[in-house]
């Protein structure tokens, strides 16, 4: 196997590529203008712990003429380390449904053939730090590092129907992101972002609006 190398990369980055790493795997490999993670014979393999949308200028150069798969991590459960103080669980959790989060600023990317997702559902260790300029937000902490404690499940999207997967059961026949909310037990903002890549995949089908916020339907 080729040396995985590491361009000053997070250690959340760095590991989970250690964990794609096959052998033959080629790393840090110029393609046209950019680098890519792990070149895989035909395959190109991006660990992508952002969101997709910065990615936007790479995707339209590449996707073209290579097969690109994204790794995307999502902390289920985060543990945070801060100096002089013992290791505490975050109260913030993480789920599938944040590959919607992840989409958003691209949604309809899953209808090219040459691209694919997986979104590896992890734990993970927080290293903070104290930032005196932060202390109206997070109480003064920093992240400054993440480091994978666990994967705990792996969810692989090849085309726009694999997304159905998430969409609650039970839903009325018009419903609202309240209504997404509910059912699938997610924050309103992220039913929205939800609610806005299905119907840009026409999964969803806009049907008015009321005080509720906008209707939709399955379907076109």
């Amino acid at each position: 196997m080729g040396r995985i190398g590491t361009l000053n990369e997070g250690s959340l980055h760095a590991e989970l590529k250690r964990l794609e790493a096959l052998p033959g795997d080629r790393f840090e490999v110029p393609v046209g203008a950019y680098v890519i993670d792990i070149v895989r014979g035909d395959q190109l393999i991006e660990i992508q712990t952002g969101p997709a949308a910065p990615m936007g200028r790479k995707f339209d150069a590449l996707l073209g003429a290579h097969q690109i798969r994204v790794v995307h991590p999502v902390a289920v459960t985060s543990y945070l380390h801060s100096p002089d103080k013992p290791p505490r669980r975050s109260p913030v959790k993480g789920s599938v449904y944040e590959v919607f989060a992840w989409l958003v600023g691209v949604p309809t990317l899953l209808d090219h053939p040459n691209f694919s997702l997986d979104v590896v559902l992890i734990a993970e260790d927080r290293i903070r730090e104290h930032d005196p300029s932060m202390r109206r937000r997070r109480g003064g902490w920093r992240v400054v590092d993440r480091r994978l404690r666990e994967v705990l499940e792996r969810n692989e999207y090849r085309v726009p129907a694999d997304l159905l997967t998430l969409v609650p059961a039970g839903l009325p026949t018009k419903f609202t992101t309240a209504d997404l909310a509910t059912g699938a037990n997610i924050p309103r903002r992220l039913a929205q972002q939800m609610a806005f890549c299905l119907r840009a995949t026409g999964a969803f089908a806009e049907v008015g609006r009321s005080k509720a916020g906008i209707h939709y339907r399955l379907g076109r």
